[in-house]
């Protein structure tokens, strides 16, 4: 499968990831659950969801799934401190607004993330 491809998948399971992670932190919220508790509850499942639609549907995979799970876990530590790290250098060395910062963080995040998994987490011959 090219690259583009991939990326067009990757992005659009992204899309979907986001709106079911969302949709588990408002339900939890609502149900009574403390900001943090819903938080780690939504991101558990966009977790799950991601590496599901990643694995199976991005980008193809029939590799060993709990080596990949492992791989995967690194490699969202590694994009989500890209992430951080981005966010506090726009916010503190640049003086970009919070706000601004966050979105623009994403942008590192999801690149990261993308090369990682289709390079480590499910390249082929990494079984």
């Amino acid at each position: 499968m090219t690259l583009r491809r991939q990326a067009v998948r990757f992005g659009c399971g992204g899309a979907v990831n986001t709106a079911v992670g969302l949709a588990c932190i408002f339900a939890a919220m609502a149900l009574g659950a403390d900001e943090v508790t819903a938080n780690m509850a939504g991101y558990g499942v966009g977790l799950g969801l991601s590496f599901t639609l990643n694995r199976r549907w991005t980008f193809e995979s029939d590799g060993r799934a709990g080596m990949q799970l492992l791989r995967f876990l690194a490699a969202f530590v590694i994009a989500y401190c890209t992430n951080l790290g981005s966010v506090l250098l726009l916010r503190d060395v640049v003086g970009v607004n919070a706000y601004i910062a966050q979105a623009c963080g994403v942008v590192p995040y999801t690149i990261v993330f993308f090369l990682l998994s289709r390079y480590f987490v499910f390249a082929e011959g990494m079984r």
